[in-house]
């Protein structure tokens, strides 16, 4: 019998999925006469047995288009909400997959990806993946599809914003994507010749971001870019989370966790509005009128780029190569102008975040942005 396999996305939406899924569909039918089916929505697609058959036909003229031809969400396998109740929905996956008659299925995704994915092969399916997100955190791979088009939009965005600053002589704050990672405000930051860079990995001060803004205003540079990831947070912001932590940790008393839980909790709403009680600060001990852009799902839309389809290509078909040498429980990894099947249990649960001696940060530094980092300053 003709091997199926069958393909999904999941997670947050990211340019170049379709490029993927092309890649693996297209590879399989014309390498390896391989049928394929979709799974719409994500997880749920399989949960619920709602599929899309990729014909050849279905494939062509999806490799510049942006989004999802199978759309996607973020739910997981082992906790998934189901008539109201949530439910661990694995062995329903199992059977439709085995009803499918599939010899494999490939899973497109960031991290949580990677993890569920990992459940699903531990529950006995054959399952590869493919690394997909703009904050290009996934573990053991060089970049992830999406990232290169995201850092293009954020970079068209601070240099659309450099004309509003210096014409009104304002501070703009520009919010990136990035919740723990540091990698797409850091390099559309340089790209975009942002003056300070704040990034999740490096708490900045806010002594030393407005020491850099009124430096610039002596020199008569009356304007600043700041780019912030929306995971960012100041020394002091770092140093109560971990004070809290550490109470929630090693208290005895109930009550007592019970108190620091609620700080915590109030801390973390708080920190929603991070990046506009950043402008206040700044406005307030600079005399700069400051304003907020928040680029948000932005980055995330619109046409892939060259860069982002030819990575989606070359993972795809290299994921139909491992397929069909019945390789399976493997992550397909990007390692320069190669691939590499990386295990899942490496993969899954680890994130790639940007080290504080990263070149990048040594190239921000030399051409006089500022990081905000009283460490990294030093440095």
């Amino acid at each position: 019998m003709a091997k199926t396999i069958g393909i999904l996305t999941a997670g947050g939406d990211s340019p170049g999925l379709n490029a993927a899924i092309r890649g693996v569909g297209k590879t399989l039918h014309e390498i390896y006469k391989i049928r394929v089916i979709g799974f719409r929505d994500g997880f749920r697609g399989l949960a619920e047995n709602k599929t899309l058959q990729l014909e050849p036909n279905t494939l062509s003229g999806i490799l510049t288009i942006g989004g999802t031809i199978l759309g996607t969400s973020r739910d997981k396998p082992h906790r998934m909400l189901m008539d109201g109740e949530t439910r661990n929905m694995t062995d329903t996956i199992a059977a439709n997959y085995h009803a499918h008659q599939l010899d494999a299925l490939v899973c497109l995704g960031g991290g949580g990806t990677q993890k569920n994915a990992l459940k699903l092969k531990q529950a006995g399916l054959k399952i590869l993946t493919l690394p997909k997100t703009i904050d290009n955190d996934v573990a053991l791979t060089d970049t992830t599809i999406g990232f290169d088009t995201a850092i293009g939009i954020a970079t068209e965005a601070i240099d659309r914003l450099h004309s509003t600053a210096h014409s009104h002589h304002r501070i703009i704050v520009v919010e990136i994507m990035g919740h723990k990672a540091g990698w797409l405000t850091l390099s559309a930051g340089i790209a975009g010749g942002a003056d300070v860079i704040l990034i999740p990995e490096l708490p900045y001060t806010i002594e030393l971001v407005v020491e850099a803004i009124l430096q610039r205003v002596k020199k008569g540079k009356n304007f600043s870019i700041v780019a912030v990831a929306e995971g960012t947070m100041s020394e002091k912001e770092i140093a109560t989370l971990r004070t809290l932590e550490g109470q929630i940790e090693a208290s005895e008393d109930k009550m007592d966790r019970k108190k620091a839980r609620d700080k915590l909790t109030r801390m973390e709403a708080k920190r929603a509005n991070h990046t506009l009680r950043l402008a206040q600060q700044l406005e307030m001990f600079t005399g700069l009128e400051s304003r907020v852009t928040i680029l948000g799902h932005l980055q995330r839309g619109g046409t892939p780029s060259a860069a982002d389809r030819l990575l989606a290509t070359r993972l795809g078909s290299a994921c139909a190569d491992l397929i069909a040498a019945n390789v399976h429980g493997v992550m397909v990894a990007a390692r320069g102008a190669k691939t590499q099947p990386v295990p899942l249990e490496d993969v899954a649960g680890q994130r790639k975040l940007v080290p504080i001696d990263h070149p990048w940060l040594e190239n921000a530094r030399r051409v006089g942005t500022c990081i905000g980092s009283s460490v990294d300053d030093k440095g």
